[in-house]
């Protein structure tokens, strides 16, 4: 988080997945997260690109990925995975990237998607989207209280 702390500006978030990679940004007073959509590119470099492309297209000052977590705060080899994802996204962005803890955001999620009643092919094509509006909003809450 120290890492974006210090930038002003929008924030892109990023909810990385095998399959689909959610992707949500704040406005630039950091204030609201808007989900944008997802992106399916396939493989971990090709998502890099295509999430460069949309932090370009998007104008952010800086990047956060979800980190998965286990509920006992421990970190298994999803984790690796995104942190892998986060070095890899700053490199090629030239962005500060941070990680932020998403334990309970798929769930949440979930459960808003329950509440509305989505269900089926719709519901895959939003929970990723937002996953990543959760983890951004959340990320943009701590950052005010810092």
């Amino acid at each position: 988080m120290e890492r974006i702390k210090n930038t002003s500006g929008k924030i892109l978030s990023v909810d990385f997945g095998d399959v689909r990679t959610g992707l949500a940004v704040s406005d630039i007073s950091r204030f609201l997260a808007t989900g944008i959509g997802y992106i399916s590119p396939g493989g971990l470099d090709k998502t890099v690109e295509a999430v460069c492309s949309v932090a370009k297209e998007q104008g952010v000052v800086a990047i956060v990925v979800g980190l998965p977590k286990n509920m006992d705060g421990s970190e298994g080899s999803r984790a690796e995975r995104c942190k892998k994802f986060a070095r890899r996204l700053e490199e090629a962005s030239g962005l500060p990237v941070a990680m932020f803890d998403e334990r309970m955001t798929t769930m949440t999620a979930a459960r808003y998607l329950n509440e509305t009643n989505t269900r089926g092919s719709k519901r895959k094509q939003v929970i990723d989207t937002l996953s990543a509006q959760i983890i951004l909003q959340n990320c943009l809450d701590r950052l005010k209280n810092m």
